[in-house]
């Protein structure tokens, strides 16, 4: 769902881009994951791949980096003329990305859709997801 527009403005200011880690190749992870998580939570979809892309991609690096996310949320907000997104949509990317890290009170589906569609693909590092941590779909 994002453009090469899209893709080419977070590649040029991605200091991971190509990390194994938090690059590109988990960016597109958390897209498929979320986009299959739409089916069935109802969560916009845009929205979920936008997060994707945008919700690690202001990291300074690959270890406990606090602030990445609402560093990320800013740069998305920054970008959203370019996103074509709803006042709506873009509260809802910047609340995502903002609190991917440690959320747990997801306060609309869409964002805990956005937040299990990362935390899905933490078996990328040798971590099982935690159910308990996981709140678009009910267990």
């Amino acid at each position: 769902m994002i453009n090469d527009e899209i893709l080419n403005l977070i590649k040029k200011h991605a200091l991971l881009f190509n990390s194994e880690i938090h690059g590109i190749t988990h960016w597109k992870s958390v897209e498929r994951n979320g986009l299959y998580l739409t089916k069935f939570t109802g969560a916009d979809p845009k929205v979920v791949s936008l997060f994707a892309y945008f919700h690690d991609c202001m990291r300074e690096h690959d270890g406990h980096d606090v602030k990445h996310g609402l560093w990320a949320a800013k740069f998305a907000k920054y970008s959203r003329k370019m996103l074509d997104v709803t006042d709506v949509q873009i509260d809802q990317l910047y609340k995502a990305c903002a609190g991917h890290t440690g959320g747990r009170n997801a306060p609309d589906v869409t964002i805990a859709t956005c937040w299990d569609a990362d935390r899905l693909d933490l078996g990328r590092v040798g971590v099982v997801p935690n159910p308990k941590y996981l709140f678009a779909l009910p267990l």
